[in-house]
């Protein structure tokens, strides 16, 4: 099936230029040749065939564009022809003559004229041959001349063209844009992730036949480090009618991995409650560890580190729960109260840049009460270490404390920083299928004494989401068990925990097992775009696979049930959803915990899932070898099941209550035959109702292959299989993936082409990129087109319609951007554009894995005795049938090779690699209505044999298929050589035999021994190969080749090392065997062993068609004529590659570290080279002990290899000790397998630029330029004299990014030094007092400097460099984004606005972030004055990682011996197969060699290449090794903590600093140095190691590093001692190398032969051509001025790499930072060192003494704190008598970490007004370290504590106010805390003291005490209320005082009121004091005070009262007497 259209001419153009043609159908575009300088007609005359797998459709459209073509820019259209197919179908062929159309539709003059054939499968139209086109040119190499051939070199078409379909007249059309043919790139290397989708569709693949010499190869973007063979070609065609097979045979994930998983818990803030003693839980899974408990205090600081190791799958790690919580008063009495907690999940840290979070504040919230809010914060670095990982930590100098809580949330990148609560309900409804799980013979014992019968299940369903679980109900006895629950889960959203876990398990007595389990991704149920949707799922049904289905009590594949690994077996089908909803937390009736809840909920329709459909299964197996001999004596069969479908042995379980059911006569008829009822036509019914599905194919006893393999004798007779299922229809869903899979498949493809071309370094890789771009633009829209359709199915979720909404706005935008991008795409960015292209990949294979399932995957499973042996698993979605090309599976109606492979754990290892058999199958799944042409795509030529006789409509599938129609072919294999082998001997190496299989055939080539690259140089044949089909079919598509590489051993088996696919070339018995397509190219192949690469191979193949005359017609074997190898064939002439004489020098150097073999000591060992059957042999080292040097340096040898660099065979080293009686032994052995490197080019002699003058044996002499040029003075300034002045200032404080500039080789150069530093820093002074800031002290004296005040101000400048160069990349990423939004706004006019708003947030957003970024460098500088402090060099990774290895000149080779370990991770070296190392060199170059090089003055012929080599005579060096300290050590104690010591080995001296360990310290700061004579070469391995120090046993070792100090020492870097950046005669930057700058200078000068060094007046000095500037003065210790040029020569030094032809950047001052590992946990950091090693030759003058770096002693201070008075403090108590309020104020004082000497004042009894008058003193004396900003503590941790541990904390002050209480606790009423580096500067008057102070905390201006020495003012008290809002609860005057030790002595005072220097007492009321210590004075004071006037008048009115009673009373007696007169 073929549409054929052939483009003859257009005429008629207007002007002249290039013309191209498009020709698209179905989506799919070809591109014709260019055709250059076309004036009115341009003749074409080309053809492009379309193979077809649906017919064409009348109404389907051909469309022909034609364009100027330019190299430049895009090319501009002329005109459109566009004609719908529907006279072509019925016709088959039409010619046709017609006009263009514009943009508008209108016609316009240019016309075309095609010619259009078709050829339908069934032969409706009229057959026709390739050959009957009109006049077909038959010129093979002029007329269609491939685009990129006349752009590229003319050997290109000789070399053969891509393997192409070149039909018997058509030549194979070859162009560069876009192509015909199809490569089937095999083995691609792709995540464990996306296994499942791993072939490719058959794209119509863009032909790159750019130079075939230079093989078809893929892989990464850096020439050397890829494997050539990373894409193997194996090309295939188009007919299409095989997929590709698979080439990883194990399944990567389950298998467990090291992980180390670290968290600092470093302080908490703002935690909610008063006066807490807080305890920081981490927990990970069931590990749980604990801080400290730090006492009353709402923000400890506790700088803890706590390590985890785990050792499983990924998948189990990943979902691991990690949880922080703070406890509150927690002891080992009680558990203490819980006060918050946070909760993510491993998975994300993971996911997190280098797998990490750095210094990050966790938010806190409290589960069982989620109204709360917020209850604190946790600062905490977490990191995950896998094996191979190297964590990248931030420098952990002094940190400044960022306190920006908010910016630096611990969420990932996206996540919004207020996360709401939300409510997770996952409702689950009913299962089916499950097996059966308990034992029969206790149900039938049931049976037989109750009579009742029971399904052998009782499941029930867990899920598992954020560590939380819940449950169902267990169904009792049930296969088909409906639940109708829902569980809900409350978390925060979104939820940092990414994966729910959903299983069914079964209930037990005993213990409960898993059925089946399936994890939801939540990434993949949500959209968080801003049309984004929440999670949602279902209702939907999902499949769950595990272990075959037959019950046994011990399941050796449980793990697989459980979720571990790929599911061998369907196991049950679950129907639930998934919601969210938001929770609104303010609303009342709201439940406030997070405990999982479980309700009922209604049960759900049967349609809600979609309509059932009946489909059709259609399998027919074409060939069945490599079946595993264990069971090739017993009969085997194969068996296909889809669901429970087709399973005969444990397979549907029928539920009894449905089978009740149907006795009652119940509703429900059985759930098939109802279906079958309801949706078909009675006619149709009957017809197919007795149609019985035959699942498998009849047992059969296999045939010998051959030692190894048996196959089954499948010859004509093919067996099929078919079955019926019944399921949802959601076919929608598997298309919308299936196309998406496509497009990526065809990207990926496409890249890879691409990747291939940069990496072969052929021309265009740009064009290709436009091509695969466009191609995926025009994918993505057809996608938008395609998927649309078919809306209103039933049984649509509301995932479906929101997944497809996100995916067209996805593939929309994609398509935008495609274009956009391949609009950008130039020579020189095809880098960048290709990297946006792999984005593009991997956001396409994210949206195309489907999360709703709807067809369960089929199995095959290879039976044997009905015992299941191998199964293979294949994706119900590949073999879906659709009408659609796009939607159809990749593999649908295909020939798959299928590899079977052991279920479970059986499969890894080496179990898993050997193939248990082959098979060839095809396989169609589609609706049953759809099934009559589900035999359309099987290989042609066959009867069908049924079963039966179908009367119906419907076909009757068959049961096996009779292929009449057979074809004999020669099989020729070239098997050249293999390299770079997996090694499976115990010597390291292998003896290699490779094993062809092709069809029933197998052949062996000899064995090589002792070799991991044989060259085999074999040609296998293999005569009177049977294949079915038709002629042409086999031609395009021929059946794979395998190829299974073994290590023969005199023992036992062969050992698998590794396998490989191939496809041959065939040649049909009519066609000529030559140009272009044969003879067939040599091609590499990547062997794979397991999913882990084993080597390449590089052969060729070749299928030739025997025709009637048989043997004698096939080519002849022309093999080299000088070989004769007996019966062994060579590979022929045509297929071998050309060879050219090259000469290999080698320099022989030494050998080190050799280990002992078989405990013999290497004593005379001797190095063998060998490369292409020719090799050298060193000189003997006489005694290795002694001397392990060779004595001759540079050997030769010629050897003829092949042109084409790529083919070039690996170079061997291998090392033997010879023993006495002429006896030899391996030591070991190290193959160089890319000589890339090593080749030397002779210079240009035309390059003008010096830049390009060599390319030297050892790589590329780059140019690199010095490090700190800025400003715009690098721009070269012209000088009479022709010199060019470069001014290079040393000091800029923020360097930037380097600029390189290049200098003409005849120009002389002069670079000049500022000297103006001085008024920068005056400006900058002046900058700072406008500011408002107080102005900084004054220089720092020279005297108070010292190494550590270096070290701290270039930690700085790294972190700064760091974050600069993080700005300019974010500002850069921000441009392009900006740009790529432009173009797309310009594209679309629609979108603008809404993008235009996006961008501009994002902007504001980014350039806020910008903003903090930049004030964040300027920070530092405001804190130390930097300008004058001379700096080093801290480099954040090992030196040799700078300077490229030192192997500038003498290079390392790793001896490996040993098998090489089995590891998935090929990426971590195994080191313990290492036995020693070769140091030397190569050098390789073509012969003859030019002249001139030998005849430059002193060239020494004995040392060809290596000239200027220093002499490997032992040598004695003092090596000096400074070590700074360590961070992030492993814990090696109990307590989590380690005391860690240094030891020192370098050769036979070791030194131990034992009795200085450091206590309890996981960052321990050693400032030490060590002193050793070594002698080199014997003594060139230092290690540096850090161990452990235990009071009982041994001491454990933590971590060492190790360094090759002969590397450096040799090195051209002059890695001796590290260039200072000033020179300087005294104080802490005295120069302290031996050697003064100017002998430098001049001894480099003569080493490199270079003119020079001439001192010049005025500061000038002439090196070469360059001319320097710089300062001539220094002053000595006494302030003397005196002249020198030292600094002259130290600015050459520095500048040294832009020295034309000589130049490399020197070492400068330095400190490295090395990873430490411990041999136990390989590949794991153990934590890093900070170190730096000098060495100094013995034979000159002795340097001086050492720097001193021993840590800086802290200063003792004494903080003297007054607290005068206190105001508006809250009144707590009410009194007794009179319920007043009032508060008895004290205030207590501590420095952080020193809680135990607290200081509290008197209490001021009795404040009415919360006025407090103390006078009182506090006095904290404490150890302070200036540089780092931290006080030192030393105390011991408990009473058993053997010594004291040093702990350094924030300076900080608490004061806090509490009232005092004498029967109950004390109230505490507020604090403040007061960093003393920086607080808020206090009060003047307490009126304008507010909480302001502490809520803009950030905005204020802060004051030191450390600069300030003494501070007076009125501070706020705060804490917080029930809403969790911070309060004011008081105020304070105080006054601190800050003193050296020495001024506190002089001037001594007492605490409190005490002497000396007493504080007067404080005027205080009288009416503090307490009642009951004194109640005289109460009552005095109630009734003098308060009482007083009521007494008064109390007493005035009972005298009173009493005067009126005595007046009463004496009344009466007066007047009786007055009356009486008496």
């Amino acid at each position: 099936m073929a549409l054929v259209v052939y483009l003859k001419t257009v005429t008629e153009l207007r002007g002249k230029g290039d013309r191209i043609a498009k020709v698209s159908f179905r989506g799919l575009s070809f591109y014709s040749r260019v055709l250059e300088n076309c004036e009115d007609e341009a003749r074409f005359e080309e053809a492009f065939r379309w193979p077809i797998a649906s017919k064409v459709d009348g109404n389907e459209m051909l469309e022909i564009q034609i364009f100027n073509y330019s190299k430049v820019f895009t090319n501009r259209l002329i005109g459109t022809f566009c004609m719908v197919l529907q006279k072509v179908v019925e016709e088959g062929h039409l010619e046709v003559t017609d006009t263009l159309t514009d943009d508008n539709n209108t016609a316009i003059q240019t016309s075309v004229s095609i010619e259009i054939r078709y050829q339908p499968m069934d032969g409706s139209v009229q057959v026709w041959s390739d050959g009957e086109f009109l006049d077909v040119p038959t010129d093979r190499d002029g007329m269609f001349q491939f685009e990129t051939d006349s752009l590229l070199s003319a050997h290109s078409q000789s070399s053969g063209t891509s393997p192409g379909r070149s039909s018997h007249g058509i030549p194979a059309f070859r162009k560069a844009g876009k192509g015909v043919f199809s490569a089937m790139k095999l083995g691609k290397v792709r995540s464990s992730k996306d296994d499942h989708k791993k072939g490719d569709d058959p794209a119509i693949l863009e032909a790159e036949d750019l130079d075939r010499k230079a093989m078809r190869l893929g892989g990464g973007l850096d020439p050397d480090t890829i494997s050539l063979a990373s894409v193997t070609a194996v090309t295939t065609n188009v007919s299409n009618k095989r997929s590709k097979p698979d080439i990883k045979m194990e399944p990567s994930s389950g298998r467990p991995m090291d992980y180390q998983i670290s968290v600092t818990i470093i302080e908490a803030r703002q935690l909610v409650g008063l006066n807490m003693d807080p305890v920081v839980c981490v927990e990970i899974g069931e590990d749980k560890k604990y801080t400290s408990m730090k006492e009353s205090t709402n923000c400890p600081y506790y700088n803890e580190y706590f390590v985890f190791d785990f050792h499983v799958p990924p998948d189990v790690m990943f979902d691991k729960i990690l949880k922080l919580s703070v406890i509150h008063s927690k002891n080992l009495l009680r558990s203490g109260t819980l006060v918050g907690t946070f909760k993510l999940d491993i998975g994300t840290v993971y996911s997190q840049p280098e797998h990490q979070f750095y210094h990050k504040w966790a938010m806190l919230s409290d589960p069982d009460d989620i109204t709360a809010g917020c209850k604190g914060y946790i600062k905490c670095d977490i990191a995950i270490m896998g094996k191979g990982d190297n964590i990248k930590t931030p420098h952990k100098a002094n940190e400044t404390d960022d306190d920006d809580i908010e910016g630096n949330l611990l969420l990932p990148e996206g996540v919004p920083s207020e996360r709401q609560w939300a409510r997770f309900y996952v409702k689950i409804y009913r299962a089916e299928g499950l097996p059966k799980m308990n034992t029969s013979i206790m149900a039938n014992v049931k049976k037989a004494f109750i009579g009742e019968n029971k399904d052998l299940v009782d499941p029930y369903v867990l899920v598992q989401f954020a560590g939380q679980k819940g449950k169902t109900s267990v169904q009792k006895s049930s296969y088909e068990p409906i639940w109708n629950e829902q569980i809900v889960f409350t978390e925060m959203f979104p939820p940092l925990c990414k994966r729910m876990k959903i299983q069914i398990r079964d209930s037990d007595k005993v213990n409960d097992v898993a059925i089946g389990t399936h994890f939801i991704d939540l990434r993949k149920i949500s959209n968080d775009g801003d049309k984004g949707f929440l999670p949602t799922l279902g209702p939907a049904w999902v499949n769950m696979y595990g272990s075959t289905r037959n019950y046994t009590l011990m399941d050796e594949h449980q793990d697989l049930n459980e979720g571990l690994g790929e599911g061998v077996s369907f196991r049950a089908r679950l129907l639930l959803s998934v919601a969210v909803e938001i929770l609104d937390t303010s609303s009342v009736e709201i439940m406030s915990s997070t405990d999982v809840q479980v309700e009922s909920v209604s049960m759900i329709t049967e349609s809600a899932t979609g309509k059932v459909e009946e489909l059709f299964l259609f399998g027919a197996f074409l060939e069945a070898t490599m079946i595993d001999r264990k069971i090739g004596d017993k009969p085997i069969n194969f068996e296909v099941t889809i669901g429970n479908y087709g399973n005969e042995i444990d397979g549907v379980s029928k539920s009894l209550s449905r089978r009740k059911k149907m006795r009652d006569g119940g509703g429900e008829a059985d759930e098939e035959e109802s279906e079958l009822i309801q949706n078909s036509t009675d006619e149709e019914a009957e017809d197919d109702g007795d149609l019985v599905s035959v699942s498998s194919s009849p047992s059969m006893k296999p045939v010998i292959t051959d030692r190894n393999y048996f196959h089954l004798p499948y010859f004509e007779k093919k067996p099929c299989i078919y079955i019926k299922s019944w399921w949802q229809d959601q076919r929608r869903r598997l298309y919308n993936s299936n196309i998406m899979d496509k497009i990526a498949d065809k990207l990926e493809e496409g890249l890879n082409d691409v990747q291939e071309i940069i990496k072969t370094e052929k021309t265009y890789p740009e064009r290709r990129l436009r091509g695969v771009l466009e191609e995926l633009s025009t994918g993505c829209s057809r996608f938008v087109t395609l998927a649309n359709k078919d809306q209103n199915q039933g049984g649509r979720t509301k995932l479906d319609r929101e997944r497809l909404k996100s995916c067209m706005r996805e593939m929309e935008s994609m398509s935008q951007q495609a274009k956009t991008i391949r609009s950008q795409v130039k020579r020189n960015t095809v880098r960048d554009k290709l990297k946006a292209a792999m984005n593009f990949l991997q956001r396409l294979r994210f949206l195309a894995d489907e999360p709703q399932h709807s067809i369960p995957d089929v199995f095959i499973w290879m039976m044997s005795n009905n015992k299941r042996i191998a199964y293979a698993r294949i994706p119900s979605k590949d073999i879906l049938y659709s009408i659609v090309d796009e939607e159809m599976g990749k593999d649908c109606g295909k020939v798959k090779a299928c590899f079977l492979r052991l279920p479970g754990k059986k499969g890894f290892g080496p179990a898993g690699w050997t193939v248990q058999a082959k098979l060839e199958v095809y396989l169609w799944l589609g609706l049953n209505k759809q099934r009559k042409d589900f035999l359309s795509g099987l290989p042609s030529g066959f009867e069908e044999k049924k079963a039966v006789k179908g009367s119906g409509l419907q076909p009757v599938p068959p049961i096996s298929l009779m292929y009449n129609m057979k074809q004999v072919f020669q099989l020729r294999a070239h098997m050249y050589q293999a390299r770079s082998l997996f090694a499976a001997d115990t010597s390291g190496l292998s003896d290699p035999f490779a094993r062809v299989f092709f069809s029933t055939h197998s052949q062996v080539t000899e064995v090589l021994n002792e070799t991991l690259c044989p060259t085999w140089d074999q040609l296998l044949i293999f005569d009177n190969v049977e294949l079915y089909g038709e002629v042409s079919e086999l031609r395009d598509d021929p059946p794979i080749i395998v190829i299974e590489i073994y290590d023969q051993d005199t023992v036992g088996k062969a050992d698998f090392i590794g396998r490989t696919f191939a496809k041959p070339l065939t040649k049909m018995a009519d066609e000529h065997y030559g140009p272009p397509r044969f003879p067939a190219q040599l091609e590499y192949y990547q062997i794979y062993r397991g999913n882990c690469t084993a080597g390449e191979l590089l052969a060729a193949f070749e299928l030739l068609q025997l025709g009637p005359a048989g043997q004698t017609e096939l080519p002849p074997i022309d093999g080299p004529a000088d070989c004769d190898r007996g019966p062994i064939m060579p590979v022929p002439l045509g297929i071998r590659p050309v060879l050219s004489r090259y000469r290999i020098e080698v320099l022989f150097w030494g050998l080190r570290e050799l280990k002992r073999i078989n405990l013999a000591q290497v004593d005379r060992p001797r190095v063998d080279i060998e490369c292409a059957g020719k090799g050298v042999q060193s000189a003997l080292i006489q005694n290795y002990k002694k001397n392990p040097n060779f004595n001759t340096l540079v050997k030769w040898f010629e050897v003829d290899l092949p042109e084409n660099e790529l083919l070039h065979p690996p170079l061997n080293i291998r090392v033997v000790d010879c023993r006495a009686f002429g006896r030899y032994t391996l030591v070991g052995s190290h193959a160089v397998t890319s000589l890339r490197k090593f080749i030397y080019i002779p210079p240009d002699k035309k390059a003008k630029d010096w830049a390009n003058a060599a390319r030297l044996a050892c790589g590329y002499m780059a140019l690199a330029n010095g490090t700190s040029r800025s400003h715009s003075d690098s721009c070269p300034i012209s000088h009479p004299s022709g010199d060019i002045v470069v001014n290079v200032d040393p000091d800029t404080n923020v360097k930037k990014m380097e600029t390189v500039v290049k200098l003409e080789a005849t120009s002389d150069a002069v670079v000049k030094i500022d000297v103006n530093e001085d008024d920068k820093d005056k400006e900058r002074k002046k900058k700072k007092k406008k500011k408002g800031e107080d102005p900084e002290d004054e220089e720092p004296d020279e005297s108070m400097l010292d190494w550590w005040s270096k070290y701290f101000v270039s930690i700085e400048t790294m972190m700064e460099n760091l974050r600069a160069q993080e700005a300019v990349w974010a500002e850069a990423e921000e441009r392009e984004d900006l740009e790529n939004a432009a173009d797309g706004a310009e594209i679309r006019a629609d979108d603008a606005n809404v993008k235009g708003a996006k961008i501009k947030e994002k902007t504001k957003v980014k350039s806020s972030k910008l903003k903090k970024k930049n004030q964040a460098i300027d920070g530092p500088e405001k804190k130390t004055p930097k300008s004058r402090v001379d700096e080093l060099v801290v480099y954040h990774k090992e030196l040799e990682s700078e300077f490229d290895h030192f192997e500038d000149w003498l290079h390392t080779f790793n001896l490996y011996r040993g098998k090489a370990g089995d590891d998935d991770d090929t990426t971590v070296v195994d080191d313990d197969r290492i036995v020693g190392r070769f140091k030397g060199s190569l050098c390789m170059y073509k012969l003859p060699l030019s002249e001139e090089f030998t005849r430059e003055t002193g060239f020494d012929p004995n040392m060809g290449m290596f000239q200027s080599i220093p002499h490997n005579d032992p040598i004695n060096v003092l090596v000096r090794i400074y070590v700074v300290r360590a961070t992030d050590l492993h814990p090696a104690d109990i307590n989590g903590k380690a005391d860690p010591y240094i030891v020192i080995k370098l050769g036979k001296s070791e030194v131990k600093d034992k009795e200085n360990y450091i206590s309890k310290q996981l960052n321990p700061v050693f400032g030490k140095s060590f002193d050793i004579e070594a002698t080199f070469p014997m003594d060139s391995m230092l290690t540096v190691s850090v161990y452990d120090w235990d009071l009982v046993g041994t001491d454990d070792l933590i971590g060492e590093t190790k360094v090759d100090l002969e590397n450096r020492y040799y090195s051209k870097h002059r890695a001796t001692c590290g260039l200072a950046s000033h020179y300087s005669l005294h104080g802490y930057n005295m120069w302290r190398d031996p050697q003064k700058p100017t002998q430098i200078l001049t001894k480099l000068c003569k080493e490199g032969k270079v003119d020079g060094p001439h001192y010049g007046p005025g500061g000038k000095v002439k090196v070469s051509n360059r001319v320097f500037l710089g300062t001539t003065e220094i002053e000595d210790e006494n302030g003397l001025k005196k002249q020198t040029e030292e600094h002259l020569a130290l600015t050459v030094l520095k500048h040294w790499e832009e020295i034309p032809r000589v130049g490399c950047k020197l070492v400068p001052e330095h400190v490295e930072t090395r990873p430490l590992l411990n041999p136990d946990k390989p590949g794991i950091e153990q934590g890093r060192i900070e170190m730096w090693v000098d060495m100094f030759p013995l034979d000159v003058p002795a340097p001086g003494p050492a720097i001193d770096i021993s840590p800086r002693k802290p200063k003792r201070y004494e903080l003297r704190v007054i607290i005068w008075n206190t105001d508006e403090v809250i009144l707590e108590d009410d009194d007794y008598f009179t319920g007043e309020k009032s508060s008895d104020i004290f205030v207590r004082g501590w420095l952080k970490g020193q809680q135990e000497d607290k200081q509290d004042t008197d209490v001021h009894y009795h404040s009415l007004t919360g006025e407090g008058n103390f006078n009182w003193r506090y006095v904290f004396p404490f150890d302070y370290l200036m540089a780092e900003e931290k006080i030192v503590i030393s105390k011991r941790e408990s009473l058993f504590s053997w010594d004291e541990t040093e702990y350094k904390i924030p300076a900080r002050l608490t004061l806090q106010v509490w009232d005092a209480d004498h029967f109950s606790a004390d109230d505490f009423l507020g604090a403040i805390e007061l960093d003393l580096n920086r607080f808020l500067r206090g009060a003047k008057t307490a009126k304008q003291c507010s909480i302001d102070m502490v809520l803009n905390e950030q905005e204020l201006p802060t004051i030191s005490i450390f600069k300030q020495k003494r501070v007076k003012g009125w501070w706020p008290f705060v804490a917080r209320d029930e809403n969790d809002e911070l309060q004011l609860t008081g105020k304070v005057e105080a006054e601190l005082h800050l003193m050296t030790a020495e001024e506190a002595e002089k001037n001594p005072v007492g605490l409190g009121r005490n002497e000396p220097d007493p504080l007067e007492k404080p005027n205080r009321p009288d009416t503090t004091f307490l009642w009951f210590l004194s109640p005289l004075k109460a009552i005095r004071y109630l009734v003098c005070n308060r009482y007083k006037w009521l007494i008064i008048k109390i007493v005035l009115a009972l005298l009173l009262l009493i005067m009126v009673g005595l007046f009463l009373y004496s009344m009466p007696g007066y007047l009786v007497k007055k009356l009486l007169g008496a």
